[in-house]
């Protein structure tokens, strides 16, 4: 199906009193992905980054592959819980498809701060099981624990999947996100396990600066691009599950990968587990 071509049918997804002309980068990654949840808006910024970086929409596939078999990874593990952190919008593909395939008893909580993210997500999940959305900032680890709908759907005293797959460098520099992954990382049981990919300018191939400075320009959402030394240390204690962090596209494959080394997906990205310690 044509990127968007759903858009001229049906229009439930789309909220009330939504400005057409903002565009957002929940629905700027569904376009990456091929979804129908997105606006002429959201195509224009994209076309820019696609000027930018030719192979952007690779780049968003590669990501979200790499959250699939994070996900499976979890559910081969045992977890049946899972709490994604900066969810944006929960289209085809998402965690709570790809858990319940595994097991339709799956629970899963989708924690957004971005608004339009947020009405897109209750919309397309309303009266699916199983499943709730949280408003709130996940650098506010206090806001997403102790909200109502995340106490009543997971259980803290078995083991949990948190998620936080192209999210984390949405939180600017100034924002201590060593932190939050801290309480995130606190409150779950040995067992739980961690998936990251975070976007970072390490790689030479990929014009990670120039994206990031476009997309705060037109849609004003903070970033901050960081290394693999940075981004490493948001697992903390936890192990890192082979290969340990790499690129998106060369965690666990699928298939074979034989050329390039990853670096054209543009992030780092990897699992930890926690493991319990004497």
């Amino acid at each position: 199906m044509k990127q968007g071509s759903s858009m001229a049918g049906e229009r439930r997804w789309i909220p009330e009193n939504l400005d057409p002309a903002r565009p957002s980068p929940a629905r700027i990654y569904d376009y990456a992905l091929g979804g129908g949840h997105n606006l002429a808006s959201d195509r224009a910024v994209f076309e820019q980054l696609e000027k930018i970086q030719p192979n952007t929409r690779q780049m968003a596939w590669s990501n979200r592959a790499f959250m699939r078999r994070a996900v499976v990874f979890m559910v081969d593990s045992g977890i049946r819980q899972f709490l994604d952190l900066g969810s944006g919008i929960p289209t085809v593909g998402n965690v709570h498809e790809i858990a319940g395939k595994a097991d339709p008893a799956c629970r899963v909580v989708y924690v957004d701060v971005e608004e339009m993210a947020i009405a897109h997500s209750r919309l397309l999940l309303d009266g699916v099981p199983n499943t709730a959305v949280v408003e709130a900032d996940f650098a506010r680890p206090g806001d997403v624990l102790d909200h109502p709908e995340t106490r009543r759907l997971l259980d803290f005293g078995v083991p949990l999947g948190l998620l936080a797959v192209a999210s984390a460098h949405h939180i600017p520099a100034e924002v201590d996100v060593y932190g939050a992954f801290d309480r995130y990382r606190e409150v779950v049981v040995p067992g739980s396990a961690l998936a990251i990919s975070h976007m970072t300018a390490d790689f030479e191939r990929v014009q990670a600066k120039q994206m990031v400075e476009t997309v705060q320009a037109i849609a004003h959402n903070p970033a901050c691009l960081r290394t693999r030394s940075e981004i490493t240390d948001l697992f903390g204690d936890f192990e890192l599950a082979e290969p340990g962090l790499v690129p998106p596209s060369k965690w666990r494959p699928d298939i074979s990968h034989t050329s390039g080394g990853g670096e054209e997906d543009g992030m780092w990205a990897g699992v930890g587990v926690k493991v319990r310690r004497p």
